[in-house]
């Protein structure tokens, strides 16, 4: 699927999302904090390698160079079944290897194709009393984001994959892989490589902001008076209940502050 042009953060309405707002930052934190016991596929699923598998992987590593003596005697006179065993240990500890490093260093800033998903509100939103950031996927943030792919069972790594791709961009895939039961996330995730980044974005590349329906009135202009100092084109949406559905309907409005409001004569 083509990137959206739009993406969406859930936020609470909390002291770091408020400071993060207003330093114009996002926060990529570590993967160990996700909720998903299954996630960032921390259960290996690795496939057995075929008799084809352990012979391409046998003239691969045979044409190399740099193999060393052993590793080469091994793989010019092991039988099939021989070189399957030693090759699915090794897969399997290279991805353990992996997936520990992933989880220890990297950072994660989690997106959504949606601003209107009632569970999304509800778990990430603050229980609808916070707020959701819109994002113009033109900004650099966005180079690099990836879709999660929803599966109804853990996936499974192929041992030739494991073995003979070096760079591992199809292993990094399954760290953008979750169960089917959060496909309403419609999630996109951003990844660098220190957790704990802090990635700072120009004004414009925040192109509106939605209201939980149960945001109080002061932090709604907590929130206003901040984006009134420094992006003065984001467009305000105010949430509130549908009384016929089960939705949250958003209105847009323009925020005026009381002391403008009193220069207007309007209060």
């Amino acid at each position: 699927m083509a990137l959206p042009l739009r993406l969406y953060k859930y936020e609470p309405l909390t002291t770091r999302a408020l400071q993060n707002l207003k330093s114009q930052i996002i926060h990529f934190g570590s993967p160990l904090n996700f909720n998903d016991p299954y996630d960032c596929a921390l259960t290996l699923n690795i496939k057995t390698p075929t008799n084809d598998d352990v012979e391409a992987i046998r003239h691969a590593y045979l044409r190399a160079d740099s193999l060393p003596d052993l590793s080469r005697n091994q793989f010019e006179t092991f039988r099939a079944e021989q070189l399957r065993e030693i090759l699915f240990r090794a897969a399997h500890d290279t991805m353990k290897t992996s997936t520990e490093n992933f989880l220890k260093s990297q950072g994660v800033a989690c997106f959504s194709e949606s601003n209107k998903d009632l569970l999304m509100w509800s778990h990430y939103g603050g229980r609808y009393k916070g707020f959701c950031l819109e994002f113009s996927t033109s900004a650099d943030l966005f180079a690099k984001i990836r879709q999660v792919r929803y599966v109804p069972s853990l996936p499974p790594i192929d041992v030739a994959t494991v073995c003979l791709n070096p760079d591992f961009d199809s292993v990094l895939e399954l760290f953008c892989t979750k169960s089917m039961a959060w496909a309403y996330e419609k999630e996109w995730r951003a990844i660098h490589h220190v957790a704990g980044t802090e990635f700072g974005y120009p004004a414009e590349a925040l192109t509106g902001i939605y209201f939980g329906p149960d945001i109080d009135r002061q932090s709604l202009e907590i929130i206003c008076l901040i984006l009134a100092g420094q992006n003065e084109n984001v467009r305000l949406w105010r949430g509130t209940r549908s009384t016929t559905e089960f939705q949250v309907l958003f209105e847009e409005f323009r925020y005026t502050s009381n002391l403008e409001a009193r220069r207007k004569g309007l209060v």
